[in-house]
């Protein structure tokens, strides 16, 4: 007998506060995704230029991979009825995303990289890679961790 996942409500938040930062990260994901979208063509060779190991197959794979990942980061975010599954892989993506943005800006303000954009809004709006950059990466870091103890996916059992 072949049994199918089944989309179940998620489980109640130990905090309202878990859900309001919740929505404000996932209203800045889904800013991210959809400007790095709208200038996807540019944002290609934007990532390319940041000089990562790997040349330009692992920069087109990165700039395809982060905005899979902050679009796919959203149904847990936004409490969506979900399988125990996707609500797992789905939080593990909402880590992700500011793992990546933190490893890029540490990298692109490391080795002194001339690039003039670090791409969180994709082409549309110039934001420029340095320390600032890096804290904007921790803040969704501390954000992403600050949801993820108040909307645990798997139920507590009492």
């Amino acid at each position: 007998m072949i049994r199918f996942s089944q989309a179940t409500k998620p489980p109640l938040p130990k905090s309202s506060r878990a859900v309001r930062v919740a929505l404000l990260y996932a209203s800045v994901l889904v800013v991210f995704a959809v400007a790095q979208l709208f200038s996807f063509e540019k944002f290609l060779p934007l990532v390319r230029d940041f000089a990562l190991p790997g040349g330009r197959p692992v920069a087109y794979f990165l700039a395809a991979f982060i905005v899979i990942l902050e679009v796919f980061a959203l149904p847990y975010l936004l409490r969506m009825q979900l399988s125990l599954t996707m609500r797992l892989l789905s939080m593990v993506m909402g880590w992700l995303v500011p793992l990546l943005w933190v490893g890029i800006a540490l990298w692109l303000t490391l080795t002194g990289s001339t690039v003039t954009n670090i791409g969180f809004f994709g082409d549309v709006i110039v934001y420029t890679p340095g320390w600032l950059s890096v804290a904007v990466g921790l803040v969704l870091g501390g954000m992403a961790v600050c949801v993820s103890r108040g909307m645990w996916p798997i139920a507590r059992r009492k």
